[in-house]
């Protein structure tokens, strides 16, 4: 279809009050009730129609200018919104605001309310186990001081939850909403090179632009609280203007200091797939996946909160260690609290609902349920404590309350809420009110009486149905009810001589007539105005419900996180049940020593009793832990677990490990492969390089690194150099406890240079041509890489294996030709049978490839043949170990030339 042109806004009201509604939110997709359709038109149809999957029509499709039109059935616009927002568009909804019976020309819409990815009620488009962030960034001010920070903030509109940091830089901000993962990001207008930035580093999140609210910026005591003021201010303006016609169920504002977090970057959540498999990026397969055994949907998503951000406080973890211990040594009450939890529907999410006047009838008999079962919980974990202090008297912890009945202190079962509800609500109360039969009968007398009234003319239709045939002899008179027409009394035209004359016609149809009485009008009129006013008043009846449990939302909340915090441990008291983990012993001191430790997502994989453990420490004086070993050996696992265990032990799950003792890490950092990046135009090394500076730059002597295959996207030479410096910088300025994973052998040679360094490599057995995978961990460096046995165990040909070897064989022994290059390729210039050397013999019966060549007499032209030799040497081919021998060499030969004798 060509571009059509703008039609005259003015053309019908119709599109006037379209138009209108496109003014208000510009940036919006507008959807207007039109009957039993949401309508769009313009460009928003033909945006709606490609988005959708919609035919795509005109209105007015004789003019010369139609009008694009799409629209979906009003009930199924759950089905479609979560396609747009996912699209990552807003939507304005406008609804009719009026009666269409009772409307005197055009009906009067309204914009009902606006949605966006990140500010959503809606069940079917949010995700139970996820939260829905709203972010926002906060700009320094035009001349920011040497202490100016950016501020970022989030908020989950669904649950209330609210959060605000601070960080030096934009690149910091960045880093944070990387693993936040937010569904849409707001920025204020200006700085306009802003909204580039986000864009970039984000394609796929919707971006919405705001101009920055005015706020008490002045009396900021701090630039700490000035940024996260100003974020926390944006964020929230944003999301109230979207959200009309009811308020946000808004939890107190948490400011986040960047020291009370452990720092997990994007790449380390990406890297030890935390979240999701880097194989299809699902939830299954990842460690989330494999923690996620709570029982709720608030607990899912708090033990994503939980991954993402460890604690770095030493008390507050071994809180949550001792409920664990506690959970796992009583595994009956274990289970019927998890039982009882199973039955706790989504508070957090039911009280936004709830707020923002949008809450079903069934939405509040879910709460009112989920509220009755908090005493018996409550009650439950009560009792560890008796039979706690039953079996050890001395057990009771200084606060009176034991690590299980401190979780019950706070779960409030707002008590006179749930009963309200019940006294009102149905047992099982319908979807919507719009059929009635939600009230209780008995709740209201006013209600009551409306309800007999309907059940009463029930009776008498049936009665006067059965009159009507007796007193017409009509067997098959049958009176009937539709919304258009109402009651009337319907007769076959078999049977139409038999109508008396008191009945009056009403509607003609192929097969028979339908006909009424002034006694039938005269009760419908009455059954007709009493169900009127009957839902009326249930709709009044149950908006003052829900606004009576809008004002208990603060108190829901607070039981909603306790619950969710009770659900998150169990589940880890679960996982130490079922899989075997211990409770990590944590020190003040930088160490990780752990005793048969495991990867628990690939020990899940593997049958039972086949995944092999193993033992690693890490200390300030074992600080840097070169790992060597072939490709399959396991080096990446090892070095995944290590981070994964540290990362449970300060969410305070218990590990995979026989034993572990561990201190306190402030960031984990890892370098596992790499991509390129091509939307940033960047290769995979420099991905790599980039990824590696920020490691560089970030770590300190409290952090954990993990690093694999540094220095892998360039030449040999230049990423052997790199990989040597790198490690250098980590042992030397960084002093972190570090696991480096490499195929340069070469840095083996570390530990003989630096105090803390160690090296260790996975054992693997040679049988004839193929190798054995040990996946044990051994002190020493391994060898080789075994890359041609691995590349057998692939499929390669063996024609083409053979040829490999011979061509490792010469590389590994420096094997030249006459113009010193590696004697790689067959043919052409008969090769040398000697090795690389600076001092070669004159000719093949000289010397023998395992015998040095002899060191000649010292003359003038022997010192220009020595120099000649020096010149066809390439430093950039020569391994560490070739360039040593060289050096000694040439010093050799200088001392014979000055006179003096050679070293022995």
């Amino acid at each position: 279809m060509p571009e059509p042109t703008r039609p005259d806004p003015t053309s019908t009201p119709m599109m006037q009050q379209y138009l209108d509604a496109k003014a208000a939110c510009p940036d919006a997709l507008v959807m207007m009730r039109m009957g039993d359709f949401y309508e769009l038109f313009l460009e928003d149809a033909v945006e709606a129609a490609e988005l959708l999957e919609l035919t795509l029509t005109a209105r007015n499709k004789k003019d010369d200018n139609p009008i694009p039109m799409a629209g979906v059935p009003y009930h199924a616009l759950q089905t479609y919104l979560p396609r747009l927002l996912a699209a990552g568009r807003k939507v304005a909804i406008v609804e009719q605001v009026e009666d269409p019976k009772l409307a005197k020309g055009l009906v009067r819409r309204e914009i009902a309310r606006v949605v966006s990815p990140g500010v959503v009620l809606d069940e079917a488009v949010l995700d139970t186990r996820e939260p829905n962030w709203l972010a926002a960034i906060a700009p320094p001010d035009d001349a920011p001081d040497e202490g100016a920070r950016w501020g970022l903030a989030w908020l989950d509109v669904s649950t209330g939850l609210r959060h605000a940091t601070a960080r030096a830089s934009l690149a910091e901000i960045l880093t944070e909403l990387a693993r936040l993962e937010p569904k849409e990001v707001v920025v204020p207008r200006q700085p306009a090179t802003l909204h580039g930035d986000v864009r970039r580093a984000f394609p796929k999140v919707a971006l919405a632009l705001r101009d920055l609210p005015a706020s008490s910026l002045e009396t900021a005591a701090s630039p700490l609280e000035a940024a996260t003021s100003a974020a926390a201010d944006l964020v929230l303006d944003y999301a109230k203007d979207l959200h009309r016609g009811g308020e946000l169920a808004l939890r107190p504002l948490v400011v986040l200091g960047p020291d009370e977090r452990m720092a997990l970057p994007a790449t380390t959540v990406r890297n030890l797939e935390l979240l999701r498999s880097m194989m299809d990026g699902g939830k299954k397969g990842s460690l989330l996946g494999l923690l996620d055994q709570t029982r709720t949907a608030m607990g899912s998503r708090l033990l994503r909160s939980w991954l993402l951000a460890p604690l770095l406080d030493r008390a507050a973890i071994q809180r949550r260690h001792d409920a664990v211990q506690a959970a796992l040594e009583a595994p009956l009450l274990r289970a019927e609290l998890r039982d009882l939890l199973r039955g706790v529907s989504d508070l957090e999410r039911l009280v936004g609902r709830v707020a923002a006047r949008v809450a079903t009838p069934r939405d509040l008999a879910a709460l009112a349920a989920s509220l009755e079962r908090v005493p018996r919980l409550a009650e439950r974990l009560a009792s560890a404590d008796v039979a706690a202090l039953e079996a050890d008297p001395t057990a009771r912890p200084a606060s009176g309350r034991g690590p299980l009945a401190a979780l019950a202190q706070d779960l409030d079962p707002v008590h006179a809420l749930a009963v309200e509800i019940r006294r009102l609500l149905v047992d099982e109360p319908p979807p919507t009110l719009k059929e009635g039969g939600v009230i209780r009968e008995g709740a209201d007398p006013d209600l009551d009486q409306l309800i007999a009234i309907a059940r009463e003319g029930k009776d008498w239709f049936e009665a006067y149905e059965a009159r009507l045939r007796d007193a017409s002899k009509i067997p098959s008179v049958k009176i009937r009810f539709n919304s258009v027409f109402g009651y009337y009394i319907e007769v076959t035209r078999a049977n139409l001589h038999l109508v008396p004359d008191t009945w009056l016609r009403k509607q003609t149809l192929a097969n028979a007539e339908r006909y009424y009485t002034v006694e039938l009008k005269e009760r419908e009129d009455k059954v007709l105005g009493a169900d009127d006013k009957r839902l009326a008043l249930e709709e009044r009846l149950f908006t003052g419900l829900r606004d009576h449990a809008a004002s208990f939302g603060a108190r829901v909340q607070e039981t909603a996180q306790r619950l969710a915090e009770l659900d998150v441990l169990l589940a880890f008291a679960e996982l130490a049940a079922t899989r075997g983990w211990v409770r990590p012993t944590l020190v003040d001191e930088p160490l990780v020593d752990i005793r048969g430790g495991r990867h628990p997502v690939v020990e899940a994989m593997l049958p039972p009793g086949s995944f092999v453990p193993n033992d690693l420490v890490l200390a300030p004086d074992r600080r840097l832990v070169i790992l060597t070993g072939p490709n399959m050996a396991g080096k990446s696992t090892v070095m995944r677990q290590t981070a994964i265990i540290a990362i449970l032990a300060q969410i305070g799950a218990f590990v995979p490990a026989e034993a572990a003792t561990l201190g306190l890490v402030d960031k984990v950092f890892t370098r596992v492969g790499a991509s390129d990046d091509l939307a940033r135009g960047q290769s995979t090394f420099m991905v790599e390089m980039t990824e590696t500076t920020e490691i560089l730059r970030e770590s300190t002597d409290r952090s954990l690194v993990v690093l694999d295959e540094i220095g892998r996207g360039t030449s040999t030479w230049d990423g052997l150099s790199i990989a040597w410096a790198v490690a250098e910088h980590l042992h030397d300025q960084s002093r972190c406890l570090a696991l480096f994973a490499t195929h340069y052998h070469e840095l083996t040679e570390l530990a003989s240079t630096r105090d803390a360094v160690r090296n260790l490599s996975i054992a693997v057995r040679e049988q004839a041509n193929d190798v054995v995978f040990l996946r044990r961990l051994i002190e020493g460096g391994a060898s080789k890489s075994y890359g041609i046995q691995v590349a057998r165990l692939a499929g390669l040909p063996d024609a083409l294996l053979a040829r490999a070897r011979e061509v490792l064989e010469n590389l590994e022994a420096m094997s030249v030709d006459p113009d010193s290059r590696p004697r790689l390729a067959r043919g052409g210039k008969r090769p040398a049978t000697w090795q690389l050397s600076l001092f070669a013999p004159k000719s093949e019966s000289d010397s023998s490839p395992s015998e040095p060549p002899p060191v000649a007499p010292a003359t003038p032209d022997r010192l220009a043949q020595d120099l000649r030799q020096l010149l066809a040497v390439d430093p950039d081919e020569l391994t560490p170990k070739a360039a040593l021998d060289l050096v000694y060499k040439l010093r050799a030969a200088v001392q014979r030339h000055d006179g003096r004798p050679a070293p022995s």
